[in-house]
């Protein structure tokens, strides 16, 4: 991320570096204007399906619907209990009543990972953060791994 920055701040430098100001392109539009004909009675401006492409792909980049909703940071706290905390995407398509379900879903992984036969919850609860660029669904929570006592 920081080389593409770099070698962009580069590029403008070496096209600045003449003595005289041009503008990209020097005649004309960056778009050539050209009508893609889908049909006989059906066309589309090439500008557009600029437009529309990179408006989608700003979206994209945005909301990414391929990673995941929710991260968890996890901290041992000593004598078998174990933080939890789970803090959603910021902008997101589904997914805001998951947090319950994945914080016992997790416990459940740390219990069989570790060897404990089962766990309880101590602490749990759910809050949203609010910030200027949106609210950020959180939950936290504290489990402690149990075994079974012979006897």
């Amino acid at each position: 991320m920081r080389f593409a920055a770099i070698l962009a701040a580069a590029l403008a430098l070496c096209a600045c570096g003449s003595s005289s100001v041009r503008t990209i392109p020097s005649s004309g539009s960056l778009i050539p204007d050209y009508t893609l004909k889908m049909s006989p009675t059906i066309s589309i401006a090439l500008e557009k399906i600029v437009y529309w492409g990179a408006l989608a792909g700003v979206a994209y980049m945005v909301l990414d619907p391929l990673s995941p909703n929710w991260e968890i940071e996890e901290a041992p706290l000593g004598e078998n209990h174990i933080h939890f905390s789970l803090r959603m995407k910021r902008y997101y398509v589904g997914g805001a009543g998951e947090a319950q379900a994945l914080f016992h879903r997790r416990a459940k992984e740390l219990t069989r990972l570790n060897g404990f036969d089962g766990y309880q919850v101590v602490e749990y609860q759910e809050s949203l953060d609010s910030s200027v660029i949106g609210s950020q669904r959180t939950a936290t929570g504290v489990v402690k791994l149990t075994r079974k006592t012979s006897g």
